[in-house]
């Protein structure tokens, strides 16, 4: 991931993603959205929540291998392994960021 040179918030996003749901919602600003599943989770609570379920009911790595800037998003395309259905599974993580954190964080195959 070091040699990506990811944007700092989102490397700091897939940093606090081993670290757990708290890591994790630090990283958004305080009104932040993750669209994940199909399910919109708004604010810091939600997001630490989305994450805090996600890691109860799988085991996963999303290691990122590739990213380009779209406008004011960014979107890093993930190869994602774990005990999940459709494993192992690239995915799309598209930021956008706001004032050196993430403001919306969409996760779509």
């Amino acid at each position: 991931m070091k040699d990506l040179n990811l944007p700092e918030p989102i490397a700091a996003y897939f940093d606090a993603d081993h670290q757990g749901a708290q890591a994790v919602a630090r990283c958004f600003t305080r009104d932040g959205r993750v669209l994940d599943e199909g399910k919109t989770h708004a604010g810091l609570a939600a997001i630490e929540a989305w994450k805090a379920d996600a890691s109860a009911r799988y085991t996963y790595t999303a290691t990122p291998h590739a990213w380009e800037k779209q406008g004011r998003s960014c979107t890093v395309t993930c190869h994602v392994s774990g005990n999940f259905p459709g494993s192992p599974v690239d995915l799309r993580y598209t930021f956008t960021l706001e004032r050196g954190k993430i403001a919306t964080l969409e996760i779509v195959p």
